[in-house]
């Protein structure tokens, strides 16, 4: 179900506040034509943004998705949110992968986790 099998179940860690998170909440089209292609180019892009901490992703069976980016500063966002490839990537899930979607951003001025041992 995921496009992230790799990936290992555990939580971004909790970082220290204040920092900046978006959330990308979708709900996709059966038309999927070059979206894992291109969501794994976006996820390496990313991680190239001085300021990036992290990502967490969540797909229910019914087909609701959820991506949250981790970022250190509103400049690391404004980094990510202006990258050209980025936008390209934005005009194509529009036209083609996303029947709908949300985002919202936030910053974070409280976190803290936990781990078993």
């Amino acid at each position: 179900m995921s496009d992230h099998p790799e990936a290992p179940v555990a939580p971004v860690e909790a970082y220290e506040p204040p920092y900046y998170v978006a959330v990308f909440t979708t709900v996709r089209t059966p038309n999927q034509d070059g979206y894992s292609e291109t969501n794994a180019r976006m996820e390496d892009l990313v991680k190239g943004i001085p300021g990036f901490l992290g990502m967490d992703h969540a797909q229910t069976p019914g087909g609701l998705g959820i991506t949250v980016g981790y970022f250190r500063d509103a400049a690391a966002l404004t980094e990510w949110r202006t990258n050209a490839e980025h936008r390209a990537a934005q005009q194509r899930g529009r036209a083609d992968w996303y029947r709908s979607y949300t985002l919202h951003v936030a910053k974070v001025e409280r976190s803290h986790g936990f781990s078993r041992a």
